[in-house]
């Protein structure tokens, strides 16, 4: 389906004013929210497509700025290797308790708006894949597609103690767990050591590793595998279809109402 201009709005967090950036379908209705965390480069263009991708496929999908209170509002970092240090400084710089709040924010966002149904669900691509899984111990969020992502094996995200591993046994809703085989920031011992947590808690997942490097779904630059990220896409959208479900009725027509969650 065609979608809305993406709208950006400013959001009170614990660490300061937020920005994010809402991509919408452009037919009225009420459709499933999607919290979708960026790569440290925050949002850049491929990030904005993968949105936009989301929001096509019937999904309002809230991205916010990560770094918000660590760089100037709408800082994109360059695919660089400057870029890269930056990002990397800021995820760490950053307290994980921040990280939780600006989630908390992004849920809040979109169960009050009138085009969500109320069915809350993250995603979220490299340190965004990370934030993903710890939105997932949100009682809210009933499903959660979590990128290669980075340092959940090895708890270094951000400060204040990462305790991410330790809390998987709060995750309710369905994980989707995407690895490539030959990134180097999650070898096998760290995917490994999810999988027995996850496998442990009883969590609802699933688990697919593919012969690809870190940021195989990026469309830019050499390491991107469109048929891969085609994959991805499909069983990314299947989860959120069987999760969070979709409704076409249009507010004020006696359709179907917000879904209590």
């Amino acid at each position: 389906m065609l979608i809305r201009e993406p709208e950006s709005v400013t959001l009170p967090t614990q660490s300061g004013p937020m920005n994010v950036t809402l991509f919408r379908p452009a037919d009225a209705g009420r459709y499933p929210g999607v919290v979708f965390f960026s790569e440290i480069f925050q949002i850049t263009g491929p990030i904005r497509r993968t949105a936009a991708m989301l929001a096509g496929h019937g999904h309002v999908v809230a991205v916010p700025e990560i770094f918000h209170e660590l760089e100037a509002p709408g800082c994109v970092l360059a695919y660089d290797k400057p870029g890269a240090d930056r990002g990397n400084a800021d995820k760490v710089g950053k307290p994980v308790s921040a990280y939780d709040d600006d989630c908390r924010v992004c849920l809040d966002l979109l169960e009050a708006d009138e085009s969500c149904n109320g069915r809350l669900g993250a995603m979220g691509i490299c340190i965004g894949g990370h934030l993903a899984f710890r939105a997932a111990m949100h009682p809210r969020c009933r499903a959660a597609a979590c990128y290669y992502p980075t340092d959940i094996h090895s708890a270094t995200l951000g400060r204040g103690g990462d305790d991410s591993l330790r809390r998987v046994g709060e995750i309710k809703g369905e994980m989707l767990m995407i690895f490539g085989r030959q990134d180097p920031h999650i070898p096998l011992a760290g995917r490994d050591l999810i999988r027995a947590a996850l496998e442990m808690a009883g969590v609802t997942y699933q688990w697919h590793e593919f012969n690809a490097q870190h940021a195989f779904i990026r469309d830019e630059g050499h390491r991107y595998d469109p048929a891969l990220s085609s994959i991805c896409a499909q069983m990314t959208l299947e989860m959120f279809r069987r999760r969070l479900g979709v409704e076409t009725e249009t507010p004020g027509t006696g359709g179907p109402g917000r879904d209590e969650c």
